[in-house]
């Protein structure tokens, strides 16, 4: 997926089809905000920033290896999903299929859950970065901060409701419990996203 260009994957996204969907969706929305901060990284480097060189140096390179993670991410998720097709597609004429096809579908919808899940886990880092650079980035590309913790927003909340869905299916309790708690930095990553999102706009409108 990550050397597919943007247009094809597009098309296989739109296709009646088990995957890509919004799992992948969400950890390529997770991508573009790591970017955009690795982006606005960049652009905060040189002498005039030179005070903030630990912070920007660090946020520039947690990013990069974020952007490959998120995609990574996106790989994985497609993959379970199509597990996820693939167990419901087994036989189930006879009890005993009907019992292999349930397990099976159990352990895909376990494992569909985990891509999502640890995409939220990993906008809650993007989120934080973009509030390390909102006070000392490069002010001409601050609407990027704000594109970024919105693109991690979306990432959030679309990988919610991904692991959300695969629950109901989910038979192993503490995996069950797991998930959802780890589900509540969903709010929190929403929660700042509007604060810096609110922050640039002011400064961009001064």
């Amino acid at each position: 997926m990550r050397n597919q260009p943007i247009s094809e994957f597009l098309s296989q996204l739109a296709a009646r089809m088990p995957a890509p969907g919004g799992g992948a969706a969400a950890a390529l929305h997770a991508a573009q905000s790591a970017a955009l901060l690795a982006m606005v990284a960049r652009y905060s480097e040189g002498a005039k920033y030179a005070d903030h060189e630990p912070v920007i140096t660090r946020v520039r390179e947690t990013a990069d290896r974020l952007r490959d993670t998120a995609l990574s991410l996106a790989e994985a998720d497609a993959k379970a999903f199509s597990a996820v097709a693939e167990a419901y597609a087994m036989p189930k004429a006879t009890p005993g299929e009907q019992a292999a096809r349930s397990a099976a579908i159990a352990r895909a919808l376990a494992g569909a859950a985990e891509p999502p899940a640890e995409v939220a886990t990993l906008a809650g880092q993007l989120i934080g970065l973009a509030d390390e650079l909102l006070p000392v980035g490069n002010p001409n590309v601050l609407p990027d901060v704000a594109a970024a913790a919105e693109a991690a927003r979306a990432a959030a909340s679309t990988a919610r409701v991904n692991v959300e869905v695969n629950l109901a299916g989910v038979t192993d309790d503490v995996l069950r419990v797991k998930l959802a708690t780890e589900m509540a930095v969903v709010d929190t990553v929403a929660a700042r996203a509007e604060r810096i999102t609110a922050a640039v706009r002011v400064r961009i409108s001064a």
